[in-house]
């Protein structure tokens, strides 16, 4: 979202973004996956430091772009995924899966389970 030709102009992109997103939540068959947020091509560095980012750190990078498909979606139709093994080029699965728990802090335990377990339950019909 932040790199290639989108770099410069990073408001217009994620306008964009956030029509394409609010579209998408006016269907009510439609469920979203959360993750895939480690991937270079999304324009964060944590792929370039010396120093691995920290579960904190990504939880607040991340958070307005999960936050805004949370608010469209609703969290029961909200799945947190891992894309690994492409995510390791910036970060370790435990500082994914603690930066989602750290982000979803604020959302009730209902909400919550919704988002790590009954929504990707419902959609793939399982237990």
């Amino acid at each position: 979202m932040r790199t290639g030709p989108y770099a410069s102009n990073p408001d217009e992109v994620m306008g964009n973004w956030r029509s394409g997103i609010a579209a998408a939540a006016g269907c009510p068959n439609v469920v979203i996956k959360l993750g895939g947020v480690g991937m270079p091509r999304l324009g964060y560095d944590f792929h370039e430091r010396e120093t691995p980012v920290g579960s904190e750190e990504l939880a607040a990078a991340i958070d307005p772009v999960m936050r805004h498909c949370i608010e469209q979606f609703g969290p029961s139709r909200c799945m947190f995924e891992s894309n690994f093994p492409v995510d390791k080029e910036s970060f370790s699965y435990c500082v994914m899966w603690n930066a989602f728990k750290r982000m979803s802090a604020d959302f009730s335990a209902d909400e919550r389970a919704d988002m790590f377990h009954g929504c990707a339950a419902r959609a793939y019909r399982v237990g």
